[in-house]
């Protein structure tokens, strides 16, 4: 098992039919576009590689605030369905913790939505704690909502 980071448009365009178990919404062709424009703001996509090809991907971007410090947020987290179990969804928070100590954060936090009750057991075993409630506003009405296919934000399924 490798965790890497989707630096090409390749490796990118690799993370997509996981990605898509998260986020169905999500169009294909418009898939890397969107990873790039996200890039500009800090957003990583990291990647499970296994030898029949990629099994878990994460979504994550570091960033600092007054009521955390500096933290690593996970915007996503999937695993593919056929190689859940396997501790994929594991290793790659393991990864991101790692990548956070040496990044200088000082927390790992990410949302979830409520209905992800299986994915809230995953994180307590990883040693995350709900700490609070991600509230949300549509201002735009007339837009389409994008890519979570209502699903919540950041929520694995690992």
């Amino acid at each position: 098992m490798q965790i890497r980071i989707a630096t090409s448009d390749s490796e990118i365009a690799d993370c997509y039919s996981v990605m898509r178990e998260l986020r169905p919404g999500l169009v294909e062709d418009r898939f890397v576009a969107r990873i790039r424009s996200q890039e500009k703001s800090g957003y990583r996509l990291a990647y499970v590689l296994e030898p029949m090809g990629v099994v878990a991907v994460a979504g994550f971007r570091m960033g600092e605030n007054l009521a955390w410090g500096r933290y690593l947020y996970v915007d996503d987290l999937v695993t593919h369905p056929g190689h859940r179990s396997k501790g994929h969804g594991s290793r790659l928070l393991v990864w991101l913790r790692d990548l956070a100590v040496s990044e200088g954060c000082e927390q790992v936090h990410l949302d979830s939505g409520v209905q992800r009750q299986h994915a809230h057991r995953f994180y307590e075993r990883e040693g995350m704690t709900a700490a609070g409630l991600h509230f949300v506003q549509r201002i735009a009405p007339d837009k389409p909502v994008q890519s979570d296919g209502g699903d919540g934000i950041g929520a694995p399924e690992c």
